[in-house]
């Protein structure tokens, strides 16, 4: 498909695809004309690259993952290890969320009380 076609279905501009190109991120094929040509699995692959930057995964270490994807089969074992070294921060962070999310309800519940208290 036609990089319009393939943008409009991922969500991207047709400038971040090709920046994301550029980075190495993406390696369309292209057909008999020259233009790029996105199959089913780059979306799939995309998604994923939206999953990884929505949970702040670096941009170096997702240049790193496409550079593993591409190498194959016999990455595996890499590419693993740099997604459970993401997952462990991960969840590092939302704990450390859960944490604020908590002071903010103690706050929160300390103004209400304060409420009631006022209005009696």
């Amino acid at each position: 498909m036609r990089i319009q076609t393939f943008a409009q279905l991922t969500g991207l501009s047709v400038h971040t695809l090709r920046y994301y190109e550029k980075l190495g991120l993406l390696s369309p094929g292209r057909n008999a004309s020259g233009h790029r040509d996105y199959r089913q699995s780059d979306i799939e692959w995309v998604n994923f690259i939206k999953r990884l930057k929505a949970t702040d995964m670096p941009l170096e270490a997702i240049q790193r993952y496409a550079q593993l994807r591409s190498a194959g089969d016999s990455t595996l074992a890499e590419r693993r290890t740099l997604l459970a070294h993401h997952a462990e921060r991960l969840a590092r962070r939302l704990a450390e969320q859960q944490a604020h999310l908590h002071q903010l309800e103690v706050k929160m519940a300390w103004y209400d009380d304060a409420l009631l208290k006022n209005s009696a």
